[in-house]
């Protein structure tokens, strides 16, 4: 099972990034997806979770209205879609499949 992460990178306060989460060595489309963020000292925080089809969605009271989770099971692609970031975003992203990790990808949120 592999779970890579990419699409991270620095991004000014307002501006968007698109995360990827590429799937390989089970079925992608049996798992419900979770996107998870952490920062330093700080717990594991769920951010978005889809449903094995997608027809359901679930957010974080910090991401609602800004954040977009999706996925391709053609590809076993996951996918986080965030706008109007803020500094308070800043932390590595880890997408899950129920005991699976990715590696994470950092997101800076900062002027």
């Amino acid at each position: 099972v592999q779970l890579v992460e990419s699409g991270g990178g620095w991004v000014q306060p307002g501006g968007s990034l698109r995360l990827s989460c590429a799937a390989s060595g089970f079925t992608f489309s049996r798992y419900l997806m979770r996107w998870f963020r952490q920062v330093p000292g700080k717990e594991r925080e769920l951010v978005a979770s889809i449903s094995r089809y997608g027809r359901t969605t679930n957010y974080a009271a910090s991401a609602k209205d800004r954040f977009t989770i999706s996925r391709d099971n053609v590809k076993s692609t996951l996918y986080l879609q965030m706008n109007n970031l803020k500094a308070e975003d800043t932390a590595v992203y880890y997408c899950n499949a129920e005991n699976y990790w990715g590696q994470g990808t950092q997101v800076t949120v900062s002027s």
